[in-house]
C-alpha cells in the first residue's frame, strides 16, 4: 500500500537542484561506462610511468626540476583502481569520484605544475600537450573543461606557494593559450560525440519500443484466438470420438496427436502472455530516462515483490523455483511500477541463466538496515564470467563472452535497472561466481 507524500518545503527546494546536478553530470557517469575498460591498463602505465620518468628526467636527461614524492603520490593513487574489482560494495559507489580526482591530480595539475617549475622547457611543453591529448581521450567535455580550469588554477597556486616568483614569464601565457585552444577543440569534439551517442541510444530505444508496440496487437489476437479455440476444441474432439465410435467416415487422427491437442492451446496462450509481458518490459525500458518524472510515493517493497511474482508470466514449474523471505518489509520513496519492472528484468535474466542448471533456485530476501534497506536477489544458475561482470550495467554492452553467456542479456534491461535505482537515490550491484550463483543487491535509501 502506498500514499502520495508532500515533501517539506526544504526538500521541494532541493529536488530541482539535485535534478539539475544529476543532468549536468550525467554525461560524466555515462562516459565512465565506456572508459571503464581502459581504466586498468591506463592505471598500470601510470603506476610504472611516474617513477620511470623520474629516472629519465633526473638521471638520463636531467631537467631543471624534478620531484619524486609528487610522482610517487601519482603512482599510489592509481594502485586502488587496478584492484577496483575487489573494492567493497559501498566503496564502488565512489569509483567515479575517485577516478576523476586521480585524473585531476595526475594530468592537469601535475603536468602544469612541472611545466611551471621547469620554466616552460620544451620537454615539459611537449609533455603537457600529451597530457592534454590524454585528457581529451579519457574525459567527457564537461569533466575535460572542469579538470583543465581547476587543474591549471591549483597548479599556479602551488607554484606561487613554492617558488619565489618575481614576475610571470610571458611564455607561460603563450603556453596557456595553446593548451586552452587544444582543450576547447577537444571539448567540442567530445560534446559532439556525446550528443551522437545519446541520439544513437534514443534511436535504438525508439526502434525497440516501436517493434515491441507493433508486436503487441498480433500477440493479443493470438491469445484471444487460443482462448476462443480452447472453449470449443474439447467439444470438437469429443464429437470426433463419437463419430469414430459410430463408424462414420471421418479422417483418422493419430492418438498421440489427439493427446497433444489437450495442452497445446493453453501453452500457446501462456507463451502469448509471456511474450506480452516481455514487450511491456521493453516498452518500460525504452521510455525510461534519468529525467523520467515520477510522483513521489511511499511504497512497500513487499508489495512490489508480491505484485511482480503475481504478474510475471511464469512458465510451467518456474514459480516453484522462486523462494521468498518477505517478513522484514520496509518502505521506500519512489515508483512501485518501476521497481516491479526491475524485478521482471531480474527474473527474466535469472531464468535464462538457470535453463541448463538442474535444481537451480531463485531467492528474494529483504534486509532492512540502520542506514539503508536492501533487497537481495540471488539465483544459482550459470553465473557471470569475471571479465563480463564489470560491464553488465552498461547500456548495449556486447562481447563474445557475453553473447555465449545465457545469464547476461545484451540489451537494455540491467541498464534500465541501474537507472531506476539511481533515480530513487539507491543503487544496484552484482556479485557472481561462475557455475555457483549470481546475486543482485538493490539498496534503497531510508525515507526522509
Amino acid at each position: 500500500m502506498h500514499a502520495t507524500r508532500n515533501p517539506p518545503r526544504g526538500a521541494r527546494t532541493l529536488v530541482p537542484i539535485r535534478l539539475f546536478v544529476a543532468q549536468v553530470f550525467a554525461p560524466a557517469l555515462r562516459n565512465l561506462q565506456y572508459v571503464s575498460r581502459r581504466m586498468r591498463p591506463f592505471s598500470i602505465i601510470a603506476i610504472v610511468g611516474f617513477p620511470l620518468y623520474y629516472y629519465i628526467w633526473h638521471d638520463l636527461f636531467p631537467q631543471p626540476y624534478e620531484n619524486l614524492p609528487l610522482r610517487l603520490i601519482g603512482s599510489a593513487l592509481f594502485i586502488p583502481i587496478v584492484f577496483s574489482n575487489r573494492w567493497p560494495s559501498w566503496a564502488k559507489k565512489l569509483m567515479p569520484y575517485y577516478w576523476y580526482a586521480t585524473i585531476f591530480y595526475s594530468l592537469p595539475f601535475f603536468f602544469t605544475f612541472m611545466l611551471l617549475k621547469n620554466n616552460g622547457s620544451n620537454v615539459w611543453v611537449e609533455s603537457a600537450l600529451i597530457a592534454a591529448f590524454v585528457m581529451v581521450l579519457l574525459l567527457d567535455w564537461l569533466m575535460l573543461v572542469l579538470n583543465f580550469l581547476l587543474g591549471i588554477a591549483l597548479a599556479y597556486l602551488a607554484y606561487w606557494a613554492t617558488t619565489d616568483v618575481v614576475s610571470m614569464n610571458s611564455s607561460y601565457l603563450v603556453h596557456l593559450a595553446i593548451f586552452s585552444f587544444a582543450i576547447a577543440i577537444g571539448a567540442i569534439a567530445n560534446y559532439d560525440t556525446e550528443r551522437i551517442r545519446v541520439e544513437q541510444e534514443r534511436a535504438m530505444l525508439a526502434t525497440a519500443g516501436s517493434i515491441a508496440h507493433e508486436l503487441r496487437t498480433p500477440l493479443l489476437a493470438i491469445r484471444a484466438g487460443a482462448a476462443g479455440l480452447g472453449s470449443y476444441l474439447p467439444l470438437l474432439l469429443e464429437t470426433y470420438g463419437i463419430a469414430q465410435d459410430s463408424g462414420l467416415r471421418v479422417p483418422r487422427i493419430r492418438s498421440v496427436h489427439l493427446h497433444s491437442m489437450d495442452g497445446v492451446l493453453s501453452r500457446i496462450e501462456q507463451e502469448a502472455v509471456h511474450s506480452n509481458t516481455i514487450i511491456d518490459m521493453l516498452l518500460a525500458n525504452a521510455r525510461f530516462t534519468d529525467g523520467h518524472s515520477q510522483q513521489i510515493t511511499d511504497c512497500s517493497i513487499r508489495q512490489c515483490v508480491e505484485t511482480a511474482l503475481t504478474r510475471y508470466p511464469f512458465r510451467e514449474g518456474e514459480r516453484q523455483q522462486v523462494l521468498t523471505d518477505l517478513i522484514n518489509d520496509f518502505t521506500f520513496e519512489g515508483s512501485s511500477m518501476l521497481v516491479v519492472h526491475v524485478l521482471f528484468n531480474l527474473l527474466k535474466n535469472a531464468f535464462r541463466g538457470m535453463a541448463d542448471v538442474e535444481s537451480a533456485l531463485i531467492s528474494i530476501r529483504l534486509a532492512p538496515g540502520a542506514r539503508a534497506n536492501r533487497l537481495l536477489f540471488r539465483d544459482t544458475g550459470v553465473g557471470i564470467a569475471p571479465q563480463v561482470l564489470p560491464h553488465i550495467f552498461t547500456r548495449f554492452y556486447t562481447s563474445s563472452a557475453e553473447a555465449d553467456d545465457a545469464s547476461v542479456g545484451t540489451g537494455i534491461g540491467l541498464a534500465f535497472c541501474r537507472d531506476v535505482m539511481r533515480a530513487m537515490g539507491g543503487s544496484i550491484e552484482c556479485t557472481s561466481v561462475e557455475s555457483v550463483y549470481t546475486e543482485f543487491v538493490l539498496t534503497f535509501p531510508k525515507p526522509s
